[in-house]
């Protein structure tokens, strides 16, 4: 059974029912994962899978710390053969050692996890912070103040996501960036 085969049934079992809005947006996630799949060859289904999973740890059957990049990669750890590499792409999506700073669980989170290759990080993270809670694309910039308007701005997600801007818009940047070196482009004859 491939990564994607296996991932989508765990992520809908978990988020569908109790969560839909969140697998809703998980489902665009790994909709924007699958629109990078020229600029990540072989690791486009695994990021494709890590996208899809990378909310789990909202869902009432894994919620343990609150953090839910945590949770949902310690919950991914106990399942039998779960690759590494989604597991610490879930750990560490979308800025995750930042928010776990202010909730005071980073030593956790980097001592039993450790990050993944730069190139998917940011890849991961683009495509949640270009996927509104519904599902469908949207820019960086929206979806930031999409989430501190959610949250509220002196919340513990309010303040980490206000911090964390800078890198995720520099993360978007550079894969729009390797987009646009992956596109053909028209040569004269």
């Amino acid at each position: 059974m491939g990564l994607t085969e296996w991932a989508y049934p765990l992520s809908e079992s978990l988020l569908a029912e109790p969560l839909p809005r969140r697998w809703e947006h998980s489902l665009g996630v790994a909709k924007r994962a699958r629109s990078l799949a020229p600029i990540l060859g072989d690791d486009a289904e695994l990021l494709e899978a890590a996208a899809v999973l990378h909310d789990i740890g909202y869902s009432p059957d894994v919620a343990v710390t609150g953090f839910h990049p945590l949770d949902g990669a310690r919950f991914l750890r106990k399942q039998e053969g779960v690759d590494e590499r989604v597991i610490r792409l879930v750990a560490h999506h979308s800025c995750a050692l930042l928010e776990a700073e202010e909730r005071g669980l980073r030593h956790e989170l980097e001592s039993e996890f450790d990050l993944e290759r730069p190139d998917l990080v940011d890849a991961l993270l683009f495509c949640d912070m270009t996927t509104t809670p519904d599902g469908t694309q949207t820019t960086v910039t929206a979806r930031l103040d999409e989430i501190v308007n959610r949250y509220g701005p002196d919340t513990i997600v309010g303040r980490f996501i206000q911090r964390a801007a800078p890198e995720i818009h520099a993360a978007a940047h550079r894969v729009e960036g390797r987009l646009a070196q992956a596109r053909p482009t028209d040569q004269p004859m």
